[in-house]
């Protein structure tokens, strides 16, 4: 089934080019089918890039998904044109009468300062907020996660002594969720980061389950026991060369970066990068949108959320 995307998105020529089945709006109108709203929060600098992405993922499964796109109104993007975000974003003000089967909170580059101090961070408490009473399953990514264990449990992340960056083999802690049906017993990840939230800090919290982790890299999905929150730590959705980009562009500024982990073939940055991630990805998504999302929401979307 396709993903039904903004008329002129530039996603579409991408996801068209790779087989990814795209419903243009006007077409979706007239079907008799109620497609799972899917809301997605892009705090990403670079937009255009992070909605392919995240677009190919969610149009990859046999359910039809309508995508709506918002940024927040408190900061203004520098790498997005005005344009773009007048032509194909909404503000929470927007949406925030509307109810959604799925949200998705990107990660953010912003890390390395505390919550309170991004520009946006009351936005975003405001949007986690009204996600209880107004979204049947929210996916975190990232800094997206770390801002969500901090704003629901109070969890704060930690900064790591150097920056996690490049491919790290993953393992299940509890084998039985639904969110990994299908994975294999090791499985890769993208990380790119500077913090963290320590084991210890989720396990502490009887609300929150850790379902795979790093012996490296830490914890890369942990999930409130209610199934209504899903926290993702690493990148699953980067594309074969947003590590590359990351890495040269880092050089480029003279900074003291390492070459990501098991990303390029001998860790040699002159030699193409070898992508072990992509189909794990693909299942993740697939299995949030089916099992957290498709399975449980109401058809009515006036029925989802009734607070905690």
């Amino acid at each position: 089934m396709p993903i039904k995307i903004p008329n002129g998105l530039p996603a579409e020529s991408v996801l068209l080019s790779e087989n990814i089945f795209v419903m243009k709006e006007t077409r979706a109108l007239s079907q008799e089918i109620r497609p799972l709203r899917i809301l997605l929060l892009n705090l990403m600098p670079k937009k255009i890039e992070t909605e392919t992405q995240l677009s190919r993922l969610l149009g990859n499964t046999p359910l039809q998904v309508e995508l709506e796109l918002i940024h927040t109104s408190t900061h203004e993007s520098q790498n997005t044109s005005a344009e773009h975000l007048l032509a194909f974003y909404k503000t929470f003000d927007d949406v925030r009468d509307q109810n959604f089967d799925g949200l998705i909170i990107t990660g953010a580059p912003v890390e390395m300062v505390s919550f309170e101090e991004v520009d946006y961070w009351d936005e975003l408490r405001t949007i986690m907020e009204w996600s209880k009473t107004h979204v049947h399953s929210t996916l975190h990514i990232c800094w997206g996660a770390q801002a969500g264990l901090y704003y629901h449990y109070g969890i704060d992340k930690v900064t790591l002594p150097a920056k996690m960056f490049g491919i790290f083999p993953h393992t299940l802690d509890y084998k039985n969720s639904m969110l990994f049906r299908g994975f294999d017993d090791v499985f890769s990840v993208p990380h790119s980061r500077h913090t963290t939230v320590p084991r210890e800090a989720i396990e502490a919290d009887p609300r929150l389950r850790v379902l795979a982790s790093s012996d490296e890299a830490g914890v890369y999905a942990a999930i409130d026991k209610a199934n209504r929150r899903i926290f993702i730590m690493g990148h699953s959705e980067y594309d074969a060369m947003t590590l590359d980009a990351e890495y040269r562009r880092d050089i480029a500024k003279g900074m003291d970066i390492a070459v990501p982990k098991n990303y390029y073939p001998g860790d040699d940055p002159t030699q193409p990068p070898m992508v072990s991630w992509r189909s794990c990805a693909n299942l993740l998504f697939s299995n949030w949108l089916n099992y957290f999302v498709y399975q449980t929401t109401p058809y009515d979307l006036k029925e989802i959320g009734t607070g905690e």
